[in-house]
């Protein structure tokens, strides 16, 4: 029986979010018992099982029937044979359906784990990954479980009903609603952000958008329920019907996960390309490089979890490893996961001379954070300088169900094209948007299509205008230099300063002793009387005389330890210089024993000198007017990389006149009046 003959069964909700509410309102049997936060433990897998239970239902019979034919062979060779008469990537040999499980209410939970049991192993270990036996459980318990099935049954989710798009997006909508207290950075994309991305994806690909029967791999390392290969390949086939994307991720929430597997295993694609675990700790593909990469990775998360595992590839693996340029500070690992992509992008060669793409969407984190040598600069002084980046688009606010927070998709390749090459380009988007007629969580804006071709025409035409700006790579570059000036100091010999040298850690110690009984006594005797010895040396000679020269006093000091029987080596003697000075701007400048300037570490200052300009000419021009006796130590010179996406796009907003907001303070406050006189009476 074929499944386009079969009578439908069930409710047939015509309309998306009918067959969302209608799911919600499943969850609400579990109130009780179940925490709302902990509904989606049990809808989630009952919408799994109701979609395999739909789409299995027309070669039912026929497996059944196959199965006791075959049952003897081992489960490997015996899925292949019944997943073939199934028509799918997946079979069911257990006698039971949704519908037979109603009929024996009394062994309904014995007869739920029969039928998923009876599953084959790809499909059973799916199930597995939402702990789902804890919960049938809990249900029976509660005398739940058998409403909950019937409940399920009445929903029609065979693909004629809902395609694998739609099921994506209520899989998609379901967790959101499971999920809305959930951190900033776990969010879920929305479509139409991630139809932007394959726009851009794509853009300058003609050859996948118009090649009959081409074969591209596209890889997600933060995939969710995998809408972004969802909508990928919903795009590529509608421009391209005879191409094929194949879908490989990797994704660390195991509900998520087993979501995104169902998915694949309903589309007749192969289910061992999704894989479960922590991309940064313990990356599944490790062996494998793909035509395009898209992920929308978590926003400002630690990846403490994974840090062990990611710097021993760092200190071990360098650049044969994922994350040679360098790492980003523990609190946030968006740079991890743009490193782990870029090392997953196909290198430029005869047999691929296209190289790869990659699309990746973070928030303004990655641009700027980092000062010149910090694991981020670093990061994209990388990207940069390989000439990988190739254009940045700047969002709206609140597009995401979670958070607000302004958010970047960063467009990089291997292979720029001719006018792209040494360039980055940056699209200002932030005002095409168009307001919720219902927010959603925090997403009250979403992108239109029109919204969509707008940002697409801008990037594509590659010409510069209010919202559109072109930069060389250089551009982002700047010599981080350390501008030093001379130390200077005065001298006194009186109380006061003389007193300072008790607070002298190293003038304290004299009197310590890291010895045990007599001989630690004995040490600690001769540190005290040199203690005095100096202290009384240093009062022998006080008064208010100032001494501006540094090396000046230095000889008097050495005289007077001299004629005093002090031995005082060099360590102690800058003990006692420190105890004795203070800064003075008109004191003579202090040099070392090579006669060269001392630098002062309060004064130490650094400049940002862009790497096109010349690092001496700037600094004639810029530093020298205002500080003449300032230098550059060139030992600390860095080079960094950043991003000012939004001072590139900064518009100066005039304030408005005084006369004017003095105006709107008077008719507040008339107003206000007249209030509290209808008030008073």
């Amino acid at each position: 029986m074929g499944l386009h003959n079969r009578e439908r069964k069930g409710e047939v909700l015509m309309n998306f979010n009918d067959k969302v509410s209608f799911i919600w309102s499943i969850a609400e049997i579990l109130r009780g018992p179940y925490k709302p936060e902990d509904y989606g433990k049990v809808v989630l897998p009952m919408a799994v099982l109701r979609r395999f239970d739909c789409v299995l239902d027309g070669t039912k019979e026929d497996v059944l029937s196959k199965y006791e034919q075959f049952k003897s062979l081992p489960e490997e060779s015996r899925d292949e044979i019944l997943n073939r008469v199934a028509e799918q990537k997946f079979s069911n040999v257990s006698k039971y359906d949704f519908t037979k499980l109603l009929s024996d209410a009394d062994n309904i939970a014995d007869n739920l784990r029969d039928y998923i049991n009876g599953f084959s192993k790809t499909a059973r270990d799916i199930i597995e990954y939402f702990d789902f036996d804890k919960q049938i459980e809990k249900m029976e318990r509660n005398d739940l479980l058998y409403l909950v099935i019937k409940r399920f049954s009445e929903i029609d989710l065979h693909p004629d009903v809902v395609s694998n798009v739609e099921m994506g997006y209520i899989f998609e909508e379901l967790i959101r609603r499971f999920s809305e207290h959930a951190e900033a950075g776990d969010h879920y994309t929305p479509r139409e952000v991630v139809r932007l991305m394959v726009n851009l994806l794509f853009l300058e690909d003609e050859e996948i958008l118009t090649k009959p029967g081409i074969t591209q791999t596209l890889y997600d390392s933060c995939a969710g329920t995998g809408g972004m290969g969802s909508v990928a390949q919903e795009y590529l086939k509608e421009l391209n019907p005879t191409a094929e994307l194949e879908f490989f991720a990797q994704e660390i929430n195991e509900e998520s996960y087993a979501i995104c597997k169902a998915d694949i295993l309903i589309k007749g694609e192969e289910a061992r390309n999704i894989r479960f675990g922590n991309t940064l700790s313990n990356d599944a593909f490790s062996d494998i490089k793909f035509d395009y990469l898209i992920t929308n990775p978590p926003y400002g998360v630690e990846w403490k979890p994974a840090e062990k595992a990611v710097k021993a590839e760092y200190e071990n693996l360098g650049f044969n490893g994922r994350f040679g340029a360098g790492l980003p500070r523990i609190s946030d690992g968006q740079l991890l996961f743009l490193q782990h992509l870029v090392s997953k992008m196909k290198p430029v060669s005869e047999d691929n001379p296209k190289g790869s793409r990659l699309a990746i969407i973070m928030n303004g984190s990655p641009l700027f954070t980092g000062d010149a040598g910090s694991g981020e600069s670093e990061i994209r002084r990388y990207l940069i300088e390989n000439d990988l980046v190739e254009g940045i688009v700047s969002m709206p606010n609140d597009l995401f169900y979670n958070t607000g927070i302004s958010t970047y998709i960063w467009l990089l390749t291997n292979n720029k094209s001719p006018l792209r090459k040494g360039k980055i380009q940056l699209v200002n988007a932030v005002h095409l948007y168009q307001k919720m007629k219902k927010s959603m969580g925090n997403k009250r804006n979403e992108l239109s299509e029109e919204h969509i071709h707008e940002i697409v025409r801008m990037y594509g035409e590659l010409k510069e205008s209010e919202h559109v700006k072109i930069f060389d790579n250089e551009d982002f570059g700047y010599h981080k230099i350390t501008v030093e000036r001379p130390l200077r100091l005065n001298f006194k010999i009186d109380e006061e300063r003389i007193n300072r040298l008790n607070d002298q850690t190293a003038f304290a110690n004299l009197a310590k002793s890291r010895k045990k009984g007599e001989a630690g006594l004995k040490e600690i005797e001769l540190g005290e009387q040199q203690q005095r010895n100096i202290i009384d040396a240093l009062l022998s000679i006080k008064s208010d005389v100032l001494y501006k020269n540094r090396e000046e006093f230095t000889k008097t000091l050495k005289k007077l330890f001299k004629e005093k029987n002090i031995t005082i080596g060099s360590p102690l003697l800058k003990v006692v210089l420190s105890a004795l000075s203070e800064k003075e701007e008109t004191a003579d400048i202090c040099k070392d024993g090579k006669g060269n300037p001392e630098p002062d570490a309060d004064l130490r200052d650094t400049e940002n000198v862009p790497l096109k300009a010349d690092i001496y000419e700037y600094f004639e021009r810029e530093v020298k007017p205002h500080v003449p006796d300032a230098w550059i130590d060139e030992s600390k010179t860095k080079i960094g990389y950043e991003i000012p996406f939004a001072r590139h796009f900064y518009q100066y907003i005039s304030l408005r006149n005084s006369e004017e907001i003095t105006k709107e303070i008077k008719a507040l406050e008339d107003s206000i009046l007249a209030k509290l006189k209808k008030v008073i009476g």
